[in-house]
């Protein structure tokens, strides 16, 4: 289910959509919202204790690390071929695969495998790409129901919202509100937040569904280009009732996602759990290699595969931005950011919230329309310490400020560069550089800027919008230590 959202001048886009000023808008509501703050500052404190205490030697945490970006870079520097093999392997395997550039072939691709089966409803574990390519708005408007069967898709599905977490989809709604909801959604329920209870009658929903739905349809956490195998990360159940009960299982995934070997996927698998919910394994994990045999009482009777660029092949060309790719979608840059854990995933108005939708988003969109996203950040580095795969996350969005801001040219390493590029801010940095690059003019300015500070404005652009003005001292330190001596 898309929720829309109702851009300057009336016009209705998905909530994929953001323009600069709803983002300012969003970002200010949610900082607000002390009801918003308190939740989420909980939450992500719970989540960062529980991360710490599945690491309590460093040197395993430091090595684990080391060995899960040595594997994703080992993964990404063959993935052309490593695609091919996964492509091969899978087809022998009975596995139908299919590649998409863009959403709207990938949401065409699957549209056509529902109507040849005649599908009326498609049942829907965990899947953030899915949401990435609105694809229950597109399969709603061809008349096919897209029902989430992972309880907090589930929830934000009813209320119309998009996840504001790519692992905890509703951690932004209490229990009172989630019991409003399914009082309000669900046919026969009376209001009860009793957390069991809701429970319960979420799961009753979900087995009814499952049993009429003709497709199922699922991420993948991992790829296995040697074996064909998905490799599917769970703790409801509702993925593997996903792949094995309807007759069809559609699997959607980024090209990222592949590996070479199913050796691999272990220590992914492992710092994968323990950094995103603080477990030490999850409740499922499961591996796809094909249909249903004429042996086998269970599984699907047909898979498909549709592998997504959606602007990867643009982050992939380029040597710094690849490492954009190495992500496996744990989230624990979200529970560590200071600006995410006070606005929550909604602000950023994108399907990647949080530090790595700040660099994730704007190759799929575009600079044009994400080019303030990199500047939502306080650069304290926490997202990049705490990453399991070691992506320097402060490293990218200082590129992708860069390119944002430089003068376009002709061969952009990204689509919209110098969307955000304006001649009066580049002409003030450029004397700034100037003048705090040469010791003679720094020394001017300063001796300058303390003698004339009364002329010092109010009004700093987006500096005093949330703090005082910026005033030079009286004196300068070169003169206070030249009086001490």
């Amino acid at each position: 289910m898309s929720a829309p959202t109702t851009q300057p001048g009336g016009e209705t886009r998905p909530l994929a959509f953001v323009s600069a000023q709803a983002l300012r808008e969003r970002m200010h509501a949610a900082v607000n919202d002390p009801h918003l703050r308190t939740s989420f500052r909980g939450a992500m404190d719970f989540l960062m204790a529980k991360r710490a205490a599945q690491f309590p030697d460093e040197s395993e945490l430091t090595s684990l690390r080391e060995l899960s970006e040595g594997i994703r870079q080992y993964s990404l520097s063959k993935l052309p071929d490593l695609l091919e093999q996964l492509e091969t392997n899978l087809t022998r395997n009975g596995v139908h695969v299919h590649w998409a550039e863009t959403p709207d072939e990938a949401n065409a691709i699957m549209l056509g495998i529902a109507r040849r089966h005649a599908a009326k409803l498609i049942v829907k574990g965990k899947s953030m790409v899915s949401e990435e390519i609105e694809f229950n708005h597109a399969m709603e408007a061809a008349g096919i129901g897209a029902l989430e069967s992972d309880m907090g898709e589930y929830i934000v599905q009813l209320a119309g919202e998009k996840p504001s977490h790519i692992i905890m989809p509703a951690i932004h709604q209490t229990k009172q509100q989630i019991a409003r909801l399914f009082a309000d959604h669900i046919p026969g329920v009376d209001y009860t937040d009793n957390v069991d209870a809701l429970i319960q009658i979420g799961r009753r929903v979900l087995r009814e569904k499952f049993e009429e739905a003709e497709i199922g349809l699922s991420g993948v956490n991992f790829a296995v280009a040697e074996s064909g195998t998905l490799c599917l990360v769970e703790n409801e159940g509702n993925g593997r009732m996903c792949t094995t009960v309807p007759k069809v299982h559609i699997a959607v995934t980024g090209i990222e996602k592949v590996v070479e070997k199913l050796e691999h996927v272990a220590p992914l698998f492992s710092i994968l759990t323990r950094s995103a919910t603080g477990q030490a394994v999850s409740t499922y994990f499961n591996m796809i290699s094909g249909p249903r045999k004429p042996d086998e009482k269970d599984g699907p009777e047909e898979v498909h595969l549709v592998l997504l660029d959606n602007g990867r092949s643009q982050a992939y060309a380029d040597e710094q931005l690849r490492k954009t790719l190495q992500c496996i979608r744990c989230g624990a840059c979200m529970n560590h950011c200071p600006v995410y854990t006070r606005i929550g995933g909604h602000a950023y108005g994108t399907t990647y919230p949080g530090p790595i939708g700040k660099i994730v988003s704007p190759h799929m969109m575009g600079l044009e329309q994400t080019h303030l996203l990199p500047t939502v950040s306080t650069l304290c580095g926490a997202c990049g310490e705490v990453c399991p795969v070691k992506i320097p996350i402060p490293e990218l969005l200082i590129r992708l400020r860069g390119e944002a801001q430089s003068k376009p040219h002709a061969l952009p390493a990204m689509v919209g560069q110098g969307a955000g590029y304006d001649r009066l801010t580049t002409f003030v940095w450029r004397m700034w550089a100037r003048v705090y690059g040469r010791p003679g003019s720094y020394r001017a300015f300063s001796w300058l800027a303390s003698r004339f500070r009364m002329f010092a404005p109010s009004q700093q652009a987006g500096w005093t919008a949330a703090r005082t003005p910026l005033t030079p001292a009286p004196r300068r330190l070169r003169d206070m230590v030249r009086n001490r001596r």
